[in-house]
């Protein structure tokens, strides 16, 4: 027998669940249909495990370098199979936590793969979820008032290109390795791939990253990708910009060789494996959208400012849509589309005022415009730059390398972008963001007296510097 639902949800991701758990407070009858466990790519092959390798990576740089805070050691030892632990430990206890907070809310979670079927004897309009079920039930049908697409995105390959999990990985495979390879080329200096290359190379691989703009971090503003690049080379990765991968080339065996034109000459590359960093690609083959009137475009589903599919009763929210592909943006869209469902006329989201993370080390945040975006919007800019080494708290630290760049509106004082690479930029960075969300002026985020000692005094004296009245530079 078919079961009927205010609203059920494809995929049980970041998105997916948060979206379930608004539209339960909301007071909806909800069910999430997710094909293999709850919490998706960003818990299990995404932002919690890489970053749980990452905490791994820098404690061992740390200990490594131990005694230049007169800590003496002695021989410092990397046991791989207890960082695999550690981060199964991390991964499975915030499983369980979802698992709790959906029991709690009484939201039904079906296991298995969806589709969407069109008009049928059981609606007259699209929408109807078929259910594969993995749980070796019998296949479900439920008849949902609405819908959310939120399957999110798997990684992307190149043509000719192949991930094959031994000589070729994608960051799936990487998750699991069980033994780290002596040398590594990562093809694509993107988040994901400068966040692997930084991991690696803190755990002692030899790491080349192949990249084919002009900078690594392509999205990011150019003075931050520099120090970016300068920073991870004095720790010594090879970076190559403007590298054109040549697939046909790729020979295996004894590790990998592989070449790439640069400035018209073919360079050869050898290493133990290749890390596909190239992208994401949405999740939306087989789940049912031929069955209805929803448009894609350019392979991501296209919604309107509340996430509304051309399927007014059916909505997609995270990497599905393209866009941020990001975990708290799609957690915030299922918000949005939830209380849109429930009548609450919510406001859209303003995209510019999302911050922006890389877990590399150094960290790198980020929220608003570039300088060269800005610039090319029309802005009049002023710009504010202050280094982390002339502050008391990076010092005592240890990490000095790094600064933070503030945009403003010359017109009006406006914070227009800020930017950051440094010790702990992904934590510092919501200050700006949350001055981007009150349209605050840098002069306003000047005044405010950043306690002593912090390395969020960094942020006041970039303001200031706005000004060209920094007091410690």
């Amino acid at each position: 027998m078919a079961e009927e639902y205010d609203l059920v949800i494809l995929g049980a991701g970041t998105g997916g669940y948060v979206a379930a758990i608004r539209a339960a407070q909301h007071g909806l009858k909800v069910a999430v249909v997710e094909k293999e466990k709850l919490g998706g790519t960003c818990l299990h092959k995404g932002c919690i495990p890489s970053k749980a390798l990452l905490r791994s990576a820098e404690v061992y740089a740390t200990a490594k370098k131990a005694d230049e805070y007169g800590v003496e050691t002695g021989e410092i030892n990397l046991n791989f199979s207890k960082v695999q632990a550690r981060k199964k430990s991390v991964v499975d206890q915030l499983h369980r936590g979802v698992e709790h907070l959906l029991k709690r809310g009484k939201i039904d979670v079906f296991e298995g793969k969806g589709r969407i079927l069109g008009p049928s004897i059981f609606s007259p309009t699209p929408g109807t979820i078929s259910i594969e079920r993995t749980d070796g039930e019998e296949n479900t049908m439920l008849i949902p008032k609405h819908v959310i697409i939120a399957t999110g995105s798997s990684p992307r390959e190149l043509p000719g290109l192949a991930a094959d999990g031994k000589y070729v990985l994608t960051s799936d495979h990487a998750l699991e390795l069980e033994h780290l390879p002596t040398s590594i080329i990562i093809v694509g200096g993107g988040v994901i791939g400068i966040e692997w290359a930084s991991m690696l190379n803190d755990f002692g691989v030899s790491v080349t990253v192949l990249e084919a703009s002009e900078q690594i971090l392509p999205t990011e503003d150019a003075d931050i990708a520099r120090e970016a690049a300068r920073v991870l080379k004095k720790k010594g990765i090879k970076i190559i910009t403007n590298a054109n991968v040549l697939p046909e080339t790729l020979e295996t065996g004894d590790g990998i060789a592989i070449q790439a034109e640069r400035n018209g000459t073919k360079q050869a590359y050898k290493a133990d494996q290749l890390l596909l960093s190239v992208g994401r690609k949405a999740n939306i083959a087989d789940i049912g959208i031929e069955n209805t009137d929803i448009e894609v475009k350019n392979g991501t589903i296209v919604v309107n400012q509340y996430n509304q599919t051309k399927e007014s009763h059916m909505y997609a929210i995270g990497d599905v849509i393209g866009g941020l592909q990001l975990a708290h943006v799609a957690s915030h869209e299922g918000i949005l589309a939830v209380d849109h469902i429930a009548g609450k006329k919510p406001e859209p989201l303003n995209y510019d005022t999302v911050a922006k993370c890389v877990y590399s080390n150094p960290e790198v945040a980020s929220v608003g415009l570039t300088e060269k975006q800005a610039t090319e919007q029309g802005f009049r800019v002023q710009v504010g730059k202050f280094p982390f080494k002339a502050i008391g708290k990076a010092l005592v630290y240890g990490e000095t390398d790094g600064f933070v760049k503030i945009i403003a509106n010359s017109d009006n004082q406006d914070v227009l972008g800020v930017h950051m690479i440094g010790p702990h930029v992904t934590d510092l960075i919501s200050e700006a963001a949350l001055a981007k969300v009150l349209d605050a002026a840098h002069v306003e985020i000047a005044e405010m007296i950043h306690p002593h000692p912090t390395l969020s005094e960094v942020i006041g004296e970039a303001a200031l510097a706005v000004e060209g009245i920094a007091i410690h530079s």
